[in-house]
Order: structure tokens, then C-alpha cells, then sequence
């Protein structure tokens, strides 16, 4: 004999949380995704901008009493929370059919990127609902990541969705009784290093447009100050006097050796006041070829990656291919070996 169901917890037993969406969520999330000019990042920004809309409605009505803040940062597959002092990371996704969760490496290995709970969220946009799938604190999450000694595919980590807690008043109750302290983030790294700042993630901005007035930052040089040209000739180092190219050395600290590599950008003036861009990695000085394995990708804004490519034995360079924007449009590119990267920002 079945046992009736007469409270909301038992209900809760058989249903998951939905969280519904309102026309002007869709509006804004709409607005946002466009803002992206790359149309197969688009959707994605999409799904995440609705799944932080309504992880950060159910929040305000659930602890009114709490500072609640959506972060500006969008991540790829992923938005950011901060409920009081605890980092709330909500993944999107549109369907769990096979029972596996994409998670991007960043978010677990990044210290600046970390956060306490990871919130799985499915995206139903015709039933114009968003449905709480389970949560996982970062404890957890690494811990799993040990025992089985789990490695990341193209950037991402694949966990099963049995994984995550699916009650989600557990979520509410860690965040109301909790110390943040009780669950350990890493530190962030530029923190704890004694390696120079501009071998990691660069905060400021490259604005390419300003290279047309000749008005460059002191880390970008002359190419023919950072690359041996005599064994670059093929490659067209030399020609164009439309281009605009400067190069920057990228040290990737004991991960070479302590070898630096050079990321070289060309610029060039096109129709519509759009800038041409292309970007190629070289070895640095009298070296003619580039470790094995080294990785070049463009990412967008959010950070999704669009392009990328991996240097094989003996490559003497490699190249994104050349992609046109608009002034304004920002991008960044990735150097990376191993579990060591690079980020470099863009403002055409």
C-alpha cells in the first residue's frame, strides 16, 4: 500500500524544484546572448543568463535577508553568485539525457574562479522553466576528483549526475548555517607565487585599435626584437606595410624549461571599420621550433573557446586562423601547456 503524500517535503520527494521564468527574463537573457557576435557562442550565453536569472530568484525568495549578487562575469557554461561571503558557481545545461555533467576546468582549478557550491541547472525553454538538478560543494567535488582519479577532456570535466545533491533546502541550509571558511578554496596563486606578475593571467586590456596610432604598451615589441627573422622568412614576417604586428614574450616558467615563447598579433585596417586580427605563437630568439603539445586559442568574451590549435614536434610556429570584428569587440587568446596557462585580453 502506497503511503499518501500530505506535506510539501514528501512532494518534494517526486518533484524537482522548478523555477519558473518570466517574459522580461527571457528579454534580458536575449539581449545579453546577443551582445556576442560569435552565433555558435550565442545560445549558450543564452541558457546560462536564464539559469543565473532564476538560481538568483529562488535565492531572493527564499532568504530575503541575505546579500544576494549576480556576478558580471560570465564564464563559459557557467554564471556566478554570491550569496553573503559564499561563491555560488550555476551551470547550465538544456538536457541530462545521459546522466553526465560537463564542468569547465577553469572553475574547479582556477583559484579566482572557484567556488563553493557548483549548482547543475537545467534550461527548459519551452516549458519556461528552470530545473534545480543538484548541487555539489568544491570539498566534494575535489575529493571525487582524487579518488578517481579524474582528468580533464578538452577543458572539461565529465562527472555523473548522481554525483550532486538533489535537495535543494540542503543548498539553502549550508548557506544559512555554514562558515564560508568550512569549505577550503585554493588561494589564488599571483597571491602565492614568487614568479614575476606577467607570467600569468594579465588583468589590463590590449586595445588593438589604438596600435593604428602607433601608441603601444611597453610589453608588446618590434617582432624582429622577439623572433629570429632569417628563419621566419617563409612565413611573411616581413611584408605587408598595411599590417600593424607586435609581438610579446610568454613565459611559461619551469613548464619550458624556463623557454619563452613569443605570441605574435597582426593587425589590419578592413571596410566598415572592422579590424582584421591574426595570431601566431613563434619561438623566441635563435630556437626554430616550438615545444610539442604548446596550445594557441582564441576564446570569446565569456570565454568560450573558438579556436584552437596544438603545436606538433618540430612546428615552427602555429596560427589561429584570421577572424574580423568591429572596434569594441573583445576577445582573448590562451597560451597553454599542460595544466600551466596563459591569458592574454583584447579590445579591437
Amino acid at each position: 500500500m502506497l503511503k499518501s503524500l500530505n506535506t510539501p517535503t514528501d512532494f518534494r520527494l517526486l518533484l524537482p524544484e522548478s523555477i519558473w521564468l518570466e517574459p522580461e527574463d527571457f528579454d534580458r537573457a536575449k539581449k545579453i546572448s546577443n551582445r556576442v557576435n560569435y552565433e555558435s557562442s550565442q545560445w549558450q550565453i543564452y541558457l546560462d543568463t536564464l539559469a543565473l536569472f532564476a538560481l538568483e530568484k529562488w535565492f531572493k525568495e527564499r532568504m530575503p535577508e541575505q546579500s544576494i549578487s549576480a556576478s558580471e562575469r560570465m564564464i563559459v557554461n557557467t554564471g556566478r553568485l554570491n550569496i553573503g561571503e559564499f561563491k555560488v558557481c550555476a551551470i547550465a545545461t538544456d538536457h541530462l539525457l545521459d546522466e553526465q555533467v560537463m564542468l569547465p576546468r577553469n572553475i574547479i582549478e582556477s583559484p579566482e574562479l572557484t567556488a563553493h557550491f557548483y549548482v547543475i541547472l537545467e534550461v527548459s525553454e519551452e516549458q519556461e522553466e528552470v530545473i534545480f538538478r543538484g548541487c555539489l560543494n568544491y570539498d566534494q567535488l575535489i575529493n571525487y576528483r582524487e579518488g578517481v582519479n579524474l582528468q580533464p577532456q578538452d577543458n572539461f570535466y565529465q562527472l555523473p549526475l548522481s554525483l550532486f545533491d538533489t535537495e535543494p533546502n540542503h543548498l539553502l541550509f549550508y548557506c544559512r548555517f555554514l562558515e564560508p571558511a568550512s569549505i577550503s578554496l585554493p588561494v589564488d596563486a599571483v597571491q602565492t607565487t614568487t614568479v614575476a606578475p606577467k607570467e600569468y593571467i594579465q588583468k589590463s586590456t590590449t586595445k588593438l585599435s589604438q596600435w593604428l596610432q602607433n601608441a603601444f604598451d611597453e610589453t608588446w615589441q618590434t617582432i624582429d626584437s622577439l623572433i629570429n627573422l632569417e628563419a621566419n622568412l617563409e612565413y611573411g614576417l616581413r611584408n605587408a606595410d598595411e599590417e600593424v604586428k607586435r609581438a610579446k614574450l610568454i613565459n611559461l616558467g619551469m613548464q619550458l624549461g624556463e623557454r619563452n615563447v613569443a605570441l605574435l598579433v597582426k593587425i589590419e585596417e578592413k571596410p566598415n571599420e572592422k579590424l582584421a586580427v591574426s595570431v601566431q605563437l613563434h619561438p623566441h630568439g635563435e630556437v626554430r621550433h616550438l615545444p610539442p603539445n604548446l596550445k594557441l586559442i582564441l576564446l570569446s568574451k565569456a570565454g568560450k573557446i573558438l579556436q584552437k590549435v596544438q603545436s606538433r614536434t618540430q612546428d615552427n610556429y602555429i596560427q589561429l586562423k584570421s577572424f574580423k570584428g568591429e572596434q569594441g569587440k573583445r576577445f582573448q587568446i590562451q597560451v597553454s601547456l599542460g595544466s600551466f596557462s596563459i591569458t592574454e585580453n583584447f579590445e579591437l
